[in-house]
């Protein structure tokens, strides 16, 4: 009743279809959240042809079979230490290329490796640097901190060095 003892409007229950919207909602929300983190954590990441494990990478580039190149930003260096045998170049760096380059003596026919945090970042910089002339790009797509293509250089206790 309110204060002149006149009823108060009552609010209806939500039907059944406003609930069954509400469910198909919160279901969406938890379907791309679940979408984004498998993206994020590169789940799906597999062995390609050509693609090296983190053991590979580590033992090619200590033998000077390839250049090992880590193309994560300086505060991932500093959280976890550059792969043994890796050069740390940001790939967001507009002279990425060039400082490439320098590290193949001008060369684009010596096998590259690329190893970001998860393999994301490694596959689409490859495609880049095929575009941009080099012909032995190779991946590694678990990356530092794992992904579906294996348990990432830092799981498998691989040696690290500090920036």
């Amino acid at each position: 009743m309110s204060p002149a003892g006149t009823p108060l409007p009552t609010a209806e229950p939500p039907s059944q279809s406003t609930r069954r919207g509400l469910l198909f909602a919160m279901a969406g929300i938890v379907a791309l959240g679940g979408i984004g983190a498998a993206q994020w954590f590169n789940v799906t990441a597999q062995m390609d042809p050509g693609d090296l494990t983190a053991p590979e990478a580590l033992a090619a580039a200590i033998a000077g079979e390839i250049k090992l190149i880590d193309i994560r930003r300086p505060e991932e260096w500093v959280q976890t230490g550059i792969g043994l045998g890796a050069v740390p170049i940001d790939m967001r760096d507009a002279a990425f290329i060039d400082i490439l380059l320098a590290q193949t003596d001008g060369r684009r026919d010596v096998p590259v490796a690329l190893i970001c945090a998860r393999g994301v970042r490694s596959a689409a910089l490859s495609t880049r640097l095929v575009q941009a002339g080099f012909t032995q790009v190779l991946d590694v797509p678990e990356g530092m901190s794992g992904s579906g293509a294996g348990a990432g250089w830092i799981k498998r206790g691989l040696p690290v060095v500090q920036p």
